[in-house]
């Protein structure tokens, strides 16, 4: 008879004595369990160090042993309990019904789960849900924890430029304090600007940390860190999803740590004060900054095909009067030449190009697009139509949702009955149930007004189809239609790759251009289209 190979599966401390001895005792103890069945071989154990269970992505030895099993390599798969497999009930039952297509079984040893059983994914669903719920629990310890801790003066994070942190405590680094204190210096007391400061310490062969190279938003990070006047703020990013650990930056959602004198500062409070304020003076509103990052039609859109970098605008005036803008690689306008500086590779060799050639390539670019306007009138007009439609169903799958989870907790119920499962767990496993319908209720809701929203905007179909009508009737010389349907250019000398967002294509122009001011010319002397997949 053919034996059954099987695999175990672990996750083990991150702690090296602690990883020896665990990995020791489970090879001991999945070797016995495997030996103790005459018609199992072992596979071989797979384990992960320290990794969170609430995510798979991460677990490379989970993921070898999964693909070994789904190519024919495994045919059981041992861990001590759900826990260990998976606290995410969606990825659990993802790879066990996975496994389960492809003939592999999962035996879960101390919960007493076979997914090869015919209630193995009923029992291992509840389990999972137990084990998703505890994980929650316990995050939500740690944070309060964290936060606890934070309030006591505990430092959470890594060195930064002037400090180094020990113990959770901050403590000066002089050497690099004193590049500190000379930005602020340089900033409030001289007057300079960020760029300007940024320069000066490229020049002197200041290094920064953590960073390839000093810029605006780099200076910008210095002068606004509240550690170097001995404040100290904590919980500028926070987890909003225990399952996937994925920071955002805190702009309200949670409250923050704020501990005033609570470290050695490297300036003085009468500095910092001055330089907040002179940070605010300098700071354009945030209409001012929007309508800068969008001033001309290209903002932000045109690249180097050399080194990759944005393209910058560069407007001079001319003898005549007349105002010459051109547009230049940010490495070539700041670097020059390419070269080598200090171990690093600047500058490029990509020429300029004039405002207008770009104008002209997307001119004659657009005249040149072949569209079937009726077509996609008619396609666009069905989309408004169809809208009504699908915003009722969104709110059908979420009564249908409710009314699932509704059922589920009745089944908890007979379980309790039967005695399949504790009072505990029943406890437990209705208050998560419970906290899923509501937000389930709270998302209903939300449809609901989006559906009253959406009733009165299909009303207004006629007004959609008239502003439509007026859309496809485009000026082929309107700048703001190129700020809208351009994705991209890529430019090399005078080879422009234009990527229109409307296009599975892009198309190359080659234009040659000459003069200045009114009596510049550009001619597109090739254009050929680029498949982008």
């Amino acid at each position: 008879m053919e034996k059954l190979r099987v695999a175990a599966y672990c996750r083990v401390s991150t702690d090296k004595d602690d990883q020896v001895n665990s990995l020791a005792s489970q090879n001991q103890y999945f070797s016995e369990y495997i030996n103790a069945h005459e018609d199992w071989i072992l596979k071989g154990i797979y384990y992960d160090e320290g990794i969170s269970g609430t995510q798979t992505k991460k677990r490379n030895g989970f993921n070898a042993m999964i693909d070994e099993a789904l190519r024919g390599g495994i045919d059981l798969i041992l861990t001590k309990e759900v826990s260990r497999f998976a606290r995410n009930t969606v990825d659990t039952l993802s790879y066990t019904r996975k496994l389960k297509e492809a003939g592999v079984g999962v035996m879960f040893t101390i919960d007493n789960i076979d997914t090869r059983d015919c209630d193995g994914e009923l029992r291992l669903t509840l389990m999972a849900s137990i084990a998703q719920e505890e994980s929650r629990k316990t995050s939500e310890r740690v944070k309060w924890g964290q936060k606890r801790r934070m309030e006591q003066g505990v430092v959470f994070g890594r060195d930064l430029l002037g400090y180094y942190v020990k113990d959770g405590k901050l403590y000066i680094n002089e050497e690099e304090a004193a590049i500190v204190r000379a930005i602020f210096h340089k900033y409030t007391n001289e007057g300079k600007g960020t760029y300007v400061i940024a320069r000066e310490l490229e020049a002197d062969g200041i290094r920064p940390k953590r960073v390839k190279r000093w810029s605006n938003t780099v200076i910008l990070r210095v002068l606004r860190n509240e550690k170097y006047v001995g404040d100290l703020c904590q919980k500028k990013t926070f987890t909003p999803d225990y399952l996937t650990h994925a920071k955002k930056y805190n702009r309200g959602e949670e409250d923050m740590v704020y501990l005033y004198n609570h470290h050695e500062p490297i300036i003085s409070r009468d500095l910092w004060n001055r330089t907040q304020a002179e940070l605010q003076r300098r700071s354009p509103s945030s209409e001012q900054r929007m309508k800068h990052s969008n001033r001309y039609w290209c903002s932000g859109k045109l690249y180097c095909g050399r080194c990759g970098s944005h393209y910058v605008s560069r407007v001079k005036r001319l003898k005549n009067g007349e105002q010459y803008k051109a547009w230049r690689c940010y490495e070539a306008a700041n670097y020059g030449q390419p070269k080598e500086r200090r171990g690093e590779r600047v500058g490029c060799c990509n020429s300029h190009i004039n405002d207008k050639a770009l104008l002209a390539c997307m001119r004659f670019l657009i005249t040149h697009i072949k569209v079937n306007y009726g077509t996609l009138r008619s396609e666009i007009i069905n989309d408004i139509k169809s809208l009504h439609a699908q915003t009722h169903q969104e709110a059908g799958r979420i009564n249908g949702q409710i009314e699932a989870l509704k059922e589920k907790k009745k089944k908890l119920i007979d379980l309790m009955l039967e005695g399949t499962l504790s009072k505990k767990d029943l406890t437990e496993q209705m208050a998560w149930y419970d906290e899923q319908i509501g937000d389930l209720e709270r998302s209903l809701e939300k449809a609901l007004e989006n559906d009253k929203i959406r009733d009165r905007q299909t009303e207004d179909r006629e007004h959609y189809i008239a502003a439509l009508d007026e859309i496809l009737s485009f000026d082929s010389e309107n700048q703001e239609l190129y700020r809208e349907v351009l994705e991209k250019m890529v430019i090399v000398d005078n080879v422009v790759d234009v990527y229109l967002k409307c296009l599975p294509f892009a198309a190359r122009l080659t234009v040659r251009s000459s003069g200045r001011g009114k009596s510049y010319v550009t001619e597109i002397e090739k254009m050929e289209l680029i498949n982008v997949q």
